[in-house]
């Protein structure tokens, strides 16, 4: 507990105006706004995410007086697992039976595509152990990138790694599907109630879940404990049937702004060939992905007696939100596509660390270094 506090204490030092660029962070936002506009009005996936970090990536990269305190991060982090704690509905937990082959089959890909993409990174792109480690685990960009950099990663690297993955699959897969199916994709709906229709209760339960979440994810010391714990404080909650409520969309996608902008502005002072390096070297590692994501869905897919899209979306390492737009476009389940998606992210945040830990145990007798 007391430790749980001194990191508040942190947080809030932080916020002292001698160290807080309040002009550097208003200039950030606004261009993160500016990028997320830009990417919804082109269609583009993830654009309250991807838009701001694209922007404030190529801020970054001319030196634009842009800054993103540490200290913004953690509370949309909680804001972002308890979107995702709220996809765990009764009905989705009541059907989990019908889905043990293809779960067991997606714990295999992560297993599988988790391990080739490290390697992937650790022999081509001649990456740090730690930093090849969180770039290969097909996992949630911001998760990835918080478990990373504690574990003493490249924050910089795993964020721009992940952000190609998301965009390069979001942007490929539909394509993909719409070709195999040969049906048109629709527009893609909102991904929750307007502020200004859901009740105050749904903040109310936001606050909640994010603050007893947090503290849980700190007692029970959990990998990215600021999104984990949050996640399974909202899952329980909606599991329960306490309440049914979702994070309005300008909640979520201010969240995904400000997140947006703390990883665009990480990219301050980074060697615009190095960029290019790792975006080059994210082509790979999607391709390996989207070849195991297929791979994987084929035998899965005539074991279960399924057809191959509906396990290439579940399966496909992309966002939750748009992997089920494109199950609504091609009338496949979409509880059954969101459900694995869910148990993956899951698998990755609750597995990722402890194996991480696990594989760099030293044997005991082992010389402690001075």
């Amino acid at each position: 507990m007391g430790s749980f506090i001194a990191e508040l204490r942190g947080g809030l030092a932080e916020m002292a105006p001698s160290r807080f660029p309040y002009l550097r962070f208003l200039a950030a936002l606004v261009l993160g706004l500016i990028g997320g506009w830009l990417f919804w009005r082109a269609g583009l996936p993830l654009p309250w995410m991807l838009g701001p970090m694209t922007v404030c990536t190529l801020a970054a990269l001319v030196r634009a007086p842009i800054a993103a305190p540490s200290v913004v991060r953690p509370p949309m982090s909680a804001v972002i697992g308890v979107l995702l704690g709220a996809a765990f509905t009764p009905d989705v937990i009541g059907r989990l039976d019908e889905w043990v082959i293809s779960t067991i089959g997606l714990a295999g890909f992560v297993a599988v595509s988790g391990f080739v993409v490290v390697v992937y990174f650790r022999k081509v792109a001649r990456f740090d152990p730690v930093t090849a480690y969180f770039s290969g685990m097909p996992g949630g960009l911001v998760e990835m990138v918080i478990v990373g950099e504690a574990k003493g990663g490249d924050g910089r690297t795993i964020a721009l790694i992940h952000s190609a993955r998301i965009l390069l699959v979001v942007m490929t897969l539909p394509f993909m599907v719409q070709w195999v199916e040969g049906v048109a994709l629709g527009a893609r709906p909102a991904a929750g109630p307007s502020i200004l229709d859901a009740p105050l209760s749904a903040e109310a339960w936001i606050l909640v879940c994010g603050i007893v979440g947090t503290f849980l994810g700190h007692v029970l010391r959990l990998p990215a404990k600021v999104l984990l714990g949050p996640m399974l404080v909202s899952a329980a909650v909606h599991v329960t049937g306490v309440s049914d409520f979702q994070p309005p969309v300008e909640i979520v996608a201010g969240a995904q702004v400000v997140l947006g902008v703390t990883i665009g502005a990480r990219f301050l002072g980074t060697p615009p060939r190095e960029i290019l390096r790792i975006l080059l070297l994210s082509v790979g590692s999607t391709i390996i992905l989207l070849s195991l994501t297929l791979a994987f869905a084929s035998v899965v897919g005539r074991i279960m007696g399924l057809g191959t899209v509906p396990l290439i979306l579940a399966y496909s390492p992309g966002g939750l939100a748009e992997m089920s737009l494109v199950a609504i476009a091609v009338q496949t389940e979409v509880a059954f596509v969101a459900a694995h998606h869910i148990i993956r992210i899951v698998l990755v945040m609750a597995g990722a660390a402890p194996v991480f830990a696990l594989m760099n145990r030293k044997p005991p007798g082992t010389p402690t270094k001075p």
